[in-house]
This record gives C-alpha cells, structure tokens and sequence, in this order.
C-alpha cells in the first residue's frame, strides 16, 4: 500500500481526519480495491467524476487523447463542420463513468453530446455525472443500448474507450481484475470483439467526414487498420503521453 495513495485518501476523502472509517478505508486499500473507487470520484480533464457503481475507472491515457479529440472538435466546430448547425454532435460510446463526453461538454459548451451504456446500473451515474459537472445542460442524451442498437441520427465525432483488453497478453493487474467491471475490460479474441462491431457500424451514424476516435492495445494496429479501410475509413494510429500507439483516429470518406 503505497503512503501517496493513503495521502491522497486522507485529503481527498477526510479532510486530514484520520477518523475510524479512515482506517477502515487503508485496510480496502492494502487488500487491493482501487483508491479512486475508495474515494468514490476521481478527477478527468476539468471535471470531477464520481464512480458510484463502479464504472471503468478513467485512466491517464484516456484523459489525453479525449483532450487531442476536443481541440479537433473546437477547430471543426469554428469550421462550422460544413453546416448550418455549427454545435458539434457528439456520441460517448461505451461510455461508463461518461467521463470522455462530459469533458467534451465541459469544454465545449455548444456541443451536443450523447452517451450510450449498456449496463442500465450505470446510466444513472453518467446521469450524475453530467448535473453534477454541466450547470444546466441540456444538449445531453443517456441512452441504455447494446452500442447502437438504440442510437438514431448521425454524428460528427464518435468517441470511445470501449472493451479492448486481449486477456492473452497477461498483463492486466490482480486489482483492476478483482474490482473493475469485465465486460468494460475485455471483449473476446484478441480484445478485438467489440472494436471490430463498432467500427462496422459506426459508418451509418457518422456525417460525412465525420471521426471516430477509438482507445485500442498497441498490438491491435494492423486489424484495426484492416477493418477500418474496409469500411471506407481513413485510419491514423496516435500515441499517447507515454509513447505507447494507444488511440486510433477514422475519418469516414
């Protein structure tokens, strides 16, 4: 159990108290149940994002390329995109927390923003998420849906963290296996299930020209490549803070 971690409990959670349940708390922490789930929020680009029923927990890596995506909606929307509607509409796929389009929202006020979930446990914290970080929002939608199949309309940016890990590779520690959700860690042979739906489906929600944004292993290059050509995606792989090929980017031709 690391002292930062008990520092960061003591201050974020007790205010410096070191009460009964603080203590109660640093025995979770040594049997391996993640702090940010202890404190029960965790901090995402400028938002505050409580992890009430234990959603994916949001990662460094996440939080960099969301930032990259947001510059690029910003410039698209001045653009104006080529519409007469110059709000962006944005879609939060796998969205858990709802980290990544809350950020959007957050910084980019004008912008519509979607989330699609499919463990109906979660949608009321994106729901939370979204009051308790966007004073007043009303360009938001929660959707309960199996990736698209509830979701109509088309979007500008589709954006996602969605099940990638391939359980093969074996280097998932023992506390995100213990404590983070499965079915939002790992999807099926080379962790491509759910990469690979998503990326066949995403042409008839995108607009013209649109992007989708997809967080991915570095070993997932080549197939990701594959399947997004041949669905008339233009593909580039970006790395993240830690040089690590961890997002790629498909614009739809």
């Amino acid at each position: 159990m690391a002292s930062q971690e008990i520092k960061w409990l003591l201050t974020e959670k007790y205010q410096g108290e070191k009460s009964e349940a603080f203590f109660s708390d640093c025995k979770r922490l040594a049997l391996g149940e993640p702090l940010a789930y202890i404190i029960g929020h965790t901090p995402f680009i400028n938002c505050k994002i409580w992890l009430d029923n234990n959603p994916l927990i949001p990662r460094p890596e996440t939080e960099y390329w969301v930032n990259e995506a947001i510059n690029i909606i910003k410039n698209k929307s001045t653009l104006s995109l080529g519409l007469e509607d110059t709000s962006p509409k944005v879609l939060d796929m796998c969205a858990g927390s709802g980290c990544i389009g809350i950020s959007v929202l957050k910084e980019i006020p004008n912008a519509r923003v979607d989330f699609t979930e499919i463990d109906s446990d979660l949608i009321a914290t994106i729901n939370k998420n979204i009051s308790e970080n966007i004073a007043g929002v009303s360009q938001a939608e929660v959707i309960h849906s199996n990736l698209f199949s509830n979701v109509t309309g088309k979007y500008d940016f589709i954006l996602s963290n969605p099940p990638y890990i391939d359980e093969s590779l074996n280097r998932t520690s023992q506390s995100v296996k213990d404590y983070e959700p499965y079915v939002a860690l790992f999807a099926g042979e080379a962790g491509l299930e759910i990469i690979n739906r998503l990326i066949t489906s995403a042409p008839e929600h995108l607009s013209r020209g649109g992007q989708l944004w997809i967080e991915h292993e570095p070993e997932q290059i080549k197939e990701i490549k594959e399947i997004g050509e041949k669905n008339n995606f233009n593909v580039s792989t970006h790395k993240d803070q830690y040089k690590v090929n961890r997002y790629s980017i498909m614009v739809l031709q």
